[in-house]
């Protein structure tokens, strides 16, 4: 592996060296020194980033919103590399959860053969496999740091004070997936009241368990588990309009959230189970946004363009607003319901849950304070369209939501 080599695949990737004539130059060096030098600054990009806060899920996402289908796949192999060099016990579970999601591993059989092994399982030429190698540095080389929320593999994983430490924090894996299937089944079904009755039920679980922990907490006295924070992606087209609406799904559900529009993704604040319900809900409510929107806006067509466009961004702006309102009053409603069934708990000392999440509330605003120091409100979303206004109120109405 030469110097010399990576000082071109270097100048390359930083533009001082015109790209087609860079990779020309590669195409025509003999491969025994071009694929370990390009194999190398791979990995070392990726393990920078890693240590630049970026985490697997993260780098895999941004990559395949500026790349194409076959950076991704280099980023999941990029990963396994990095993996296989470190102890598992030194790898935070978090990290590790997003490198299985992605199923990273290494099927090639060494370094030195990876380009080849590539080429035949996309089958492509070697030109083409040079060509997205350097295309995805160029990608990586743009990135800027970004918070460390999770230790990088390598890193002693933080001991005990952390969300989801023992005691309580994320959702028990059951629950959550009787959460997932009762999502699924509203999200699938064409009967409003069938839908609702399956959201309700979901809501419920996932309410009463995050209640339930903050009375188990506060009665103990464990200071153990912690708030956390975690990046969730916010798809394009309407990003900033979808950004509102996780916020008004995370305020709702006693979190705070930081909208990154550079970067496509919004850091939520809050403790693990909350967080939890967050990404579920979120998820599932713009399932039924864009359900909705589909059935009631006006036709489209280059006459309708803008109309269309207008109409859109107008729906989510009012859906969002609508379902925050929406929730706030079931947010209410369920904490009422569970002061209620604290005077009733057998012999066990009662605790008044409005100062018990006063207090996790505070804990929130000063993790994401010192992860964020500095941040700028944003400026609301224009709404152009009555008619996209109206309807996203209405859907918001119809929307399946959780209730006490």
């Amino acid at each position: 592996m030469t110097t010399s080599v990576r000082e071109r695949i270097r100048s390359v990737v930083v533009g001082s060296v015109d790209y087609e004539t860079g990779l020309d130059a590669l195409t025509v060096t003999p491969p025994a020194e071009v694929d370990p030098a390009l194999v190398a600054v791979l990995n070392e990009a990726c393990a920078g980033l890693w240590r630049r806060g970026w985490q697997p899920v993260e780098l895999h996402r941004v990559v395949g919103r500026r790349g194409q289908p076959t950076h991704t796949q280099l980023v999941t192999d990029a990963i396994a590399a990095h993996l296989r060099h470190v102890s598992r016990k030194r790898v935070d579970e978090r990290w590790l959860a997003q490198a299985n999601a992605l199923e990273a591993r290494v099927w090639w059989r060494s370094d030195a053969t990876y380009l080849d092994e590539v080429a035949v399982r996309w089958r492509s030429d070697r030109v083409a496999v040079l060509d997205a190698v350097l295309t995805l540095l160029t990608i990586l080389a743009e990135l800027p740091p970004i918070e460390v929320l999770v230790p990088p593999p390598g890193t002693a994983p933080q001991p005990g004070r952390r969300s989801g430490s023992a005691g309580g924090g994320r959702i028990d894996e059951r629950l959550l997936d009787r959460v997932r299937a009762l999502l699924a089944k509203a999200e699938s079904s064409t009967y409003p009241a069938e839908a609702e009755a399956y959201t309700a039920k979901a809501q419920e679980l996932i309410t009463r368990h995050s209640l339930d922990e903050a009375l188990l907490l506060a009665r103990s006295g464990d200071t153990a588990v912690v708030p956390y924070a975690r990046r969730i992606g916010v798809d394009h087209p309407y990003e900033g309009e979808k950004a509102s609406l996780l916020d008004a799904v995370a305020r709702a559900n006693r979190c705070h959230t930081v909208w990154s529009p550079e970067l496509g993704f919004s850091t939520v604040f809050g403790f693990d189970a909350d967080i939890d319900a967050v990404d579920l809900l979120y998820t599932s409510l713009l399932v039924q946004a864009h359900r909705s929107m589909a059935r009631a806006e006006p036709p489209g067509g280059k006459a309708g363009r803008a109309r269309l466009k207008a109409f859109r961004q107008s729906f989510l702006v009012a859906f969002a607003i609508r379902i925050g309102e929406r929730l706030a009053g079931a947010a209410k409603a369920a904490l009422t319901e569970a002061t209620r069934d604290t005077d009733e708990i057998g012999t066990a000392e009662p605790v008044n849950l409005l100062p018990v999440l006063a207090a996790r509330d505070e804990q929130v605003r000063e993790t994401m304070r010192k992860v964020f120091p500095q941040t700028v409100r944003a400026r609301g979303s224009r709404v152009d369209s009555r008619e996209g206004w109206e309807s996203g109120r209405e859907a918001a109405d119809r929307a399946t939501l959780p209730t006490p």
